[in-house]
């Protein structure tokens, strides 16, 4: 399972990307596993749901 995130992680946010300071690659990484992996993910515990979806699901 941390194989397949490290290769999504490589070949989405950052692959052929020249970060000039090291805080950049790591906004880019952050950004990446915060706002787009976890919100996007389908989770087992949530039935195999996104986050979003679920949350959603529970405010209508």
């Amino acid at each position: 399972m941390a194989e397949s995130f490290l290769h999504t992680l490589k070949v989405e946010p950052i692959h052929g990307e020249r970060f000039t300071e090291r805080e950049q690659m790591r906004q880019a990484v952050f950004g990446s596993i915060a706002i787009d992996y976890n919100r996007a993910r389908h989770h087992s515990a949530l039935g195999y749901i996104s986050p979003v979806a679920f949350e959603a699901a529970q405010a209508a």
